[in-house]
């Protein structure tokens, strides 16, 4: 598995945190900012995050930032892109079985630190169940289609 990730300022130490878990996990990541002191606009790292991941040069993206709402609006408005805002172990694991989302958003400032590897893990360790989700998941697929 390959990871894109990526926050603003406000997910700096997050990520950081973050990043350790998947060298852990032996798992490829690029980082794709913000980096220490840097300030930016987190839609410009939602957007290089994302389109990473639509263009299937990685399988899957990480975005913090101060409460992940931000991150998730932007990563949802590229197209082919299911971004899921995460702050509980059961939207982690649901983010990927029932919607096989693509990005996971996390908010620095909404969790903290142990909850935040946990969602990682579970969020990781999760694959898209297809069944009953698959006309759901390609209904969500149609709707973007049709109002790209």
């Amino acid at each position: 598995m390959k990871i894109a990730i990526g926050c603003d300022e406000m997910g700096y130490e997050l990520k950081q945190t973050l990043i350790t878990r998947l060298k852990e996990k032996n798992i490829e990541f690029t980082d794709f900012g913000s980096f220490e002191n840097e300030k930016v606009l987190y839609p410009s790292i939602a957007e290089k995050v994302a389109l990473e991941v639509k263009n299937n040069d990685y399988d899957r993206g990480i975005l913090i930032c101060g409460t992940g709402i931000g991150m998730a609006i932007t990563a949802n408005k590229i197209h082919g892109i299911r971004a899921a805002q995460i702050h509980d172990s059961y939207s982690a694991e649901r983010a990927r079985k029932s919607n096989d989302a693509h990005i996971m958003t996390m908010g620095a400032l909404v969790i903290g630190p142990s909850l935040a590897v946990s969602l990682l893990d579970t969020w990781l360790d999760s694959d898209f169940s297809g069944g009953r989700s698959q006309a759901k998941v390609d209904l969500m697929e149609e709707i973007d289609q049709k109002n790209r």
